[in-house]
């Protein structure tokens, strides 16, 4: 039989059994426990959100920045906190905030928000799910006051309606504050639906996930409808600006942003970018987000095109983007610092820091496909020489 993983019932987080646990994995495994077991934070801070605690992963953390944001709720310069492991990453997305500096700054909007849980309802027929759909866009606001009864901060903003077969698949739609709002909505969901169950007679079952929010995944539904946050930052780079940092043209820019299109095209690919996850994991990593996220925040769109007087327009396009700046994994130690360092810890930060966010996107884009471009003339490559110079390839 298998040695079981030692657990205390009073308190799974003492020195104690932190201790008992770490000497259980050496005796166990015949690894010996030299970094992982040693942390300068109370592990009580931690309940919530680990189990089994016996360590801690400690990864390097760069600096990148100033970057200039003008936003509605980020405004000035930041400097961005960068978790990695990948050599070049935060000397790219640093060379990437000098061009938006030296353009004036990146203009970023949070055009919308709905955190989704997606119920699914089921009946003995198409015709009556057809019913159930007339039937909760006039009870919406009984609907709503059941969600709402769960929560200081949730709010039911829509009841999304897509029947198919016998059945309805619904997102229900939520502002959630500061918070990310995964379990949040899936509770204020939860009491929403047993009123309907409660309350319409020709429901048979259903389903509290039944996958329509596509949670922790990419989908056309959130490309158009969103989750979390969607977010767009724009800026006009100056010709002059591309030359001297990126050494390139906006004709060049404009062409790569066509080819990578037409690529997403041909793939199937979820967004036309070249790296948005990078930056965005990096910045997950440091500041204490739900790192499965990133398969939704990776989505977006890249649009782009060179204006009349020569210079560049970029724009990219979030449409999934969930951060949260109170709750969860940001109140640990070191992923609070983080936040602290962008001044986005606590309540009423959460859209700044979506906000810095999706700059820090743009200059990753910036910079990595002016640096994919060979140079015809040296037969040199940007991106291939910094990663002989800084990455894994030294």
């Amino acid at each position: 039989m298998s040695a079981r993983i030692p657990r205390s019932n009073d308190n799974d987080y003492s020195d104690d059994i932190i201790a008992e646990r770490q000497q259980f994995i050496e005796a166990q495994t015949g690894a010996q426990l030299q970094h992982t077991k040693h942390f300068s934070f109370d592990p009580d801070s931690m309940e919530g959100n680990c189990e089994h605690l016996f360590g801690v992963a400690q990864l390097p953390i760069g600096l990148a920045g100033p970057l200039l944001v003008n936003g509605e709720h980020a405004q000035g310069e930041f400097y961005v906190p960068m978790a990695t492991i990948e050599g070049t990453l935060v000397a790219s997305y640093n060379r990437g905030m000098r061009v938006i500096r030296e353009s004036g700054g990146v203009t970023t909007t949070v055009v919308s928000e709905a955190m989704q849980r997606a119920p699914v309802f089921m009946f003995r027929n198409a015709r009556d799910g057809r019913d159930f759909c007339h039937w909760l866009q006039d009870n919406f606001d009984k609907i709503k006051a059941q969600a709402e009864s769960t929560t200081s901060v949730g709010k039911l903003l829509e009841i999304e309606q897509y029947p198919s077969h016998n059945m309805v698949f619904t997102r229900f739609d939520y502002s959630t504050g500061d918070a990310a709002g995964q379990n949040m909505t899936g509770r204020a969901t939860f009491v929403a639906c047993e009123w309907i169950r409660a309350n319409y007679p020709k429901l048979r079952t259903y389903g509290l996930s039944g996958g329509m929010d596509s949670e922790k995944k990419t989908s056309f539904v959130n490309s158009l409808k969103g989750r979390g946050r969607k977010v767009t930052a724009e800026l006009t780079i100056p010709r002059d600006v591309l030359q001297n940092v990126l050494r390139t043209t906006p004709e060049q820019l404009r062409n790569s942003n066509g080819i990578n299109t037409l690529a997403a095209y041909l793939t199937g690919a979820s967004n036309n970018a070249a790296h948005p996850a990078n930056g965005l994991a990096a910045m997950f990593m440091a500041t204490g987000q739900d790192m499965a996220n990133i398969g939704e925040a990776n989505q977006c769109s890249v649009y782009s095109y060179v204006t009349k007087t020569g210079d560049f327009y970029f724009s990219v396009t979030l449409p999934a983007l969930i951060m949260a700046s109170y709750g969860g994994g940001t109140g640990l130690a070191t992923q609070r610092e983080c936040l602290e360092i962008m001044g986005c810890y606590g309540k009423d930060r959460a859209y700044k820091l979506l906000e810095i966010a999706a700059g820090v996107v743009v200059a990753g884009e910036l910079s990595l496909v002016s640096a994919a471009r060979t140079d015809r003339d040296s037969g040199t490559n940007e991106w291939v020489d910094a990663h002989e110079k800084l990455g894994r390839n030294r």
